[in-house]
């Protein structure tokens, strides 16, 4: 059967919900007042197609389920419809920062940058919550932009890479169309002691049914990535796959270059 569908992400979210999973918006209250309870904080990058994005909103609330969706501000991505749509339905709206690599690591500029654009997604919802766009073929890494700010200073009081305590909790990302695929992730992953390795989304659900992961859980996902139209699906897979190619070269390089 084929992975990454709308009708696979329905069916892990039905099984989180059977398993008696607590599904949450981004938010480290949830997390630390409920260290012992079935907790999955879900969150979804909008890099690409929003309207997509609106889809699987609309599944999550037919099922009672609210997340965080974290917006970049690209004329492709930044359709404010949308965007308010998918905060009417109860869905928390982030923004999707990319300030720092856009403007080459000028800490000057990228807040400039930050700023201007955290208050266009503001004139549409209210943001409290920013995550940074992991940008793999950029040097630049948009979370040292705080070195040299503070984004609690901007009213934000969350930044999931930054708040969390992942000793605590299982991040699983759909980074590279698979699940924590190390071998091809740049940015979006983080230092944990757990030992996960689940492939494939049945894998994914079956540990959920078997209680084999942790309580604890922040399963990031990328809309653009599920899809069960055949020619949508197929070309996110190819595209996909030539991407990770390119992002284990720069991976191999880095680690060259460092040694």
């Amino acid at each position: 059967m084929r992975d990454f569908t709308i009708k696979k992400f329905e069916s892990l979210l039905v099984t989180t919900k059977n398993y008696s999973c607590q599904i949450h918006i981004v938010s480290n209250n949830q997390i630390e007042n409920n260290l012992n309870s079935k907790i999955i904080t879900l969150r979804h990058d909008i890099d690409k197609n929003p309207h997509n994005a609106l889809r699987i909103a609309s599944i999550e609330k037919e099922l009672g389920i609210n997340g965080t969706y974290y917006f970049r501000i690209h004329p492709k991505v930044f359709k404010p419809e949308i965007i308010k749509e998918i905060a009417r339905m109860g869905h928390q709206i982030g923004y999707h920062y990319e300030d720092f690599t856009k403007n080459h690591g000028n800490p000057e500029k990228g807040i400039a940058s930050f700023e201007k654009n955290l208050a266009k997604l503001r004139e549409i919802v209210p943001v409290t919550t920013i995550c940074m766009d992991g940008k793999p073929l950029s040097k630049y890494n948009n979370l040292d932009l705080w070195k040299y700010y503070d984004y609690k200073d901007y009213g934000i009081d969350f930044e999931p890479f930054l708040d969390i305590d992942f000793n605590k909790v299982l991040y699983i990302t759909d980074t590279g169309r698979g699940w924590n695929l190390l071998k091809y992730n740049v940015r979006d992953k983080v230092r944990n002691p757990f030992n996960y390795h689940d492939k494939t989304t049945s894998e994914l659900i079956k540990d959920i049914e078997e209680g084999k992961l942790p309580n604890q859980l922040m399963i990031t996902i990328h809309p653009q990535r599920w899809n069960d139209n055949w020619f949508f699906w197929l070309r996110e897979l190819l595209l996909q796959r030539l991407k990770n190619i390119i992002k284990w070269v720069l991976i191999r390089l880095r680690d060259y270059v460092t040694k």
